[in-house]
């Protein structure tokens, strides 16, 4: 593959242009499709000639099988190949092969265009198991994290637990233990719903609460019950409550689970500690007998202590069955939309054990039984790929594909990148755009197409330092935008629409500055934000589109998004740059610049001498509309 993506190479992804089902059954055969230019290249350039024979390579069963394709169309200059693939396995992988006139072989997969044979893990995927539903990957998330959001006239008369160290709403926050997970400033649900105008003005349709359980900390990470909502959030009718005013909105609310790990002052740990013969004891993993016996815990946190999955009756009462707490809470009269797994990649694994696919699948399959229009998520924040095949998680919280890549491209040189982001030795490295492109290409190509649509595009997260704290002037509209415009869910963790900063997760909890909407310093950045996510909304290809990327420079890079009814050009830079690429890679060519749309932004685009130029004086995001490729 040559070191940037070129617009003249074949192309071929999981979207419904060029896949004629997103949803496929064991034994269906479905339609898959390839475009090549006229002008094609070949991985290393040269041009890639005449083709003697083009299909599809699977691999069912680990065992090859080829199916040649057929010309059905020339369109705009690209001739569209359609081939059959029978689905013999639940996660299915192929790829196409061409082979020129002159006998050289050029193999396609999600990774990219390549001049010698390519990895089954890196094969496009046709997944058999049970879809997410329809609507999530048209989701814009946004993320509360319901002590530092906002308190109803309620929270005043709910007394702080002995555990906690109360604060003002304005007060500053402490990040020195205990505080640090200790400081309560007492937000509630009642307050979220009191603002959901806010959410429902930015254009967010999918709410996402970090735990509500009741916990000896701010976070909440260490449940002490999963029975019922805190108290100190107002409680199981506050929940609801929340909820039907959301669903009224149209906005769907998903919830947070902790399936690595309870707490110390959980129910279940406490009859485990105190009695060897007690149903729990089997819930945790215990090196010993008796109260003073050690445990596992998550990172050696010893107030988070491991459940040991082994346990029939933990799956019982937790991720198993209609009366499961998994299920409970998806039903009436809580009816959230889904969950986010916190940890979902240590879950189930310690040492030689593996239950992590049993956990899931379980979960998924509950879910699925109690209401299936809801989705599931898992955190796994490096290299998660493998555990997300399609089998249970509809997509991931993660941030290798998008965040710790973005980051790396617009951050100032030298950035510190601690919390939970997962960069090495705390450092984020700088990239070229062209790193940037390869590290994204590199780590969304192991995901089938739907899970990359269902994956989370966080700018950063609850347990991230914020984006804005060391982005480079200018530069958070681009990332923004990108969120936007790549596949995947965009994210945005609550107070970043204020441009609130912070160095590491726990700063980063800062509470919502309400009240400052219209200040100077706020009002240009909500606005940004509210334009930018109404755009993902008003335009479907971004949700479910297909991506090809057309240049990509040091300060700048450029893509499509392109569906059978609409193409979206995108341009983001972190710099002043220009770039230019053949016009014959847009759909209309040159002609399809005069009659471009803009969406967002003030960058130039222009066409002349059978190229495109698309240029930026500094810092810039531009998104125009373009003509559709009108395939039959």
């Amino acid at each position: 593959m040559s070191a940037e993506p070129s617009p003249l190479h074949p192309h071929h992804d999981g979207s419904p242009m060029h896949v004629s089902t997103q949803t496929p059954a064991l034994g269906d055969v479905v339609r898959v499709r390839l475009r090549v230019p006229a002008a094609a290249a070949a991985a290393d350039g040269s041009p890639l000639g005449g083709l003697a024979w083009v299909g599809t390579r699977s691999n069912p069963n680990r065992e090859p099988r080829f199916s040649e394709a057929s010309v059905i169309e020339t369109l705009d200059g690209w001739r569209w190949w359609e081939a059959e693939v029978e689905v013999e396995n639940p996660v299915h992988g192929y790829r196409w092969l061409l082979v020129g006139d002159d006998g050289r072989q050029h193999w396609l997969n999600q990774l990219g265009f390549f001049g010698t044979e390519t990895r089954d893990r890196d094969d496009f995927k046709l997944v058999a198991h049970a879809a997410a539903p329809e609507w999530a990957a048209s989701s814009v998330l946004y993320q509360v994290f319901p002590d530092r959001f906002a308190r109803s006239a309620g929270a005043a008369d709910r007394p702080a637990p002995d555990w906690a160290f109360p604060a003002e709403w304005g007060d500053p926050q402490r990040l020195d233990p205990p505080y640090r997970s200790g400081q309560f400033y007492g937000g509630d649900l009642d307050g979220v719903r009191e603002h959901l105008d806010h959410l429902e003005s930015l254009g967010v349709n999918l709410l996402y609460l970090t735990p509500v359980f009741p916990a000896r900390s701010n976070h909440r990470y260490d449940a002490s019950t999963f029975d019922h909502v805190d108290e100190l959030l107002g409680g199981d009718e506050a929940l609801v409550r929340l909820v039907a005013a959301a669903h009224a909105r149209g906005i769907r609310v998903i919830g947070d689970l902790t399936s690595n790990h309870s707490g110390d002052a959980h129910e279940w740990f406490r009859r485990a500690q105190a009695d060897d013969t007690a149903h729990e004891r089997s819930f945790y993993f215990f090196d010993g007998d008796g109260a003073d016996a050690g445990y596992e815990s998550w990172l050696g946190v010893p107030s988070l202590p491991k459940f040991d999955w082994s346990s029939t009756e933990l799956r019982r009462r937790f991720i198993d069955g209609p009366d499961s707490v998994v299920a409970k809470y998806l039903q009436a009269p809580f009816g959230l939309d889904g969950w986010r797994i916190d940890v979902a990649n240590m879950t189930g694994r310690l040492g030689d054990v593996d239950l992590n696919a049993e956990v899931r699948q379980t979960i998924r399959r509950t879910m699925l039984d109690v209401n299936p229009d809801t989705i599931l998520l898992g955190e796994s924040t490096n290299d998660a790929a493998s555990d997300f095949q399609g089998d249970a998680w509809h997509g991931a919280m993660t941030y290798t594909p998008f965040t710790r890549p973005l980051w790396s491209w617009l951050l100032e040189p030298g950035s510190p990148g601690g919390g939970g982001i997962g960069f090495a030795l705390g450092r984020v490295p700088t990239f070229t755009g062209g790193e940037f492109v390869a590290t994204h290409r590199r780590f969304a190509a192991e995901f089938p197409w739907r899970t990359r649509t269902a994956t989370m595009n966080a700018l950063d997260t609850h347990d991230t330092p914020r984006f804005a704290t060391n982005a480079r002037p200018g530069t958070v509209p681009v990332g923004l935008g990108l969120a936007v415009t790549l596949p995947g869910i965009p994210v945005v963790w609550a107070g970043d629409e204020f441009g609130l900063t912070g160095e590491d997760g726990e700063a980063s909890r800062t509470p919502m500055p309400w009240g400052t909407e219209t200040s100077p310093g706020v009002a240009p950045v909500l606005e940004t934000y509210r334009t930018l996510l109404r755009l993902r909304r008003e335009h479907p290809v971004l949700a479910t589109g297909g991506i090809r990327w057309l240049a990509v420079g040091d300060d700048a890079l450029a893509f499509v998004r392109e569906s059978a009814d609409a193409t979206v050009l995108v341009f983001a830079a972190r710099a002043a740059a220009e770039l230019s690429f053949d016009a014959a890679a847009l759909v209309g060519g040159a002609s399809a610049v005069v009659a471009a749309t803009v969406l967002f932004g003030d960058a130039g685009l222009a066409a002349s001498d059978g190229a495109v130029s698309l240029t930026a004086d500094g810092p810039a995001f531009g998104v125009w509309g373009l003509a559709a490729a009108d395939l039959g």
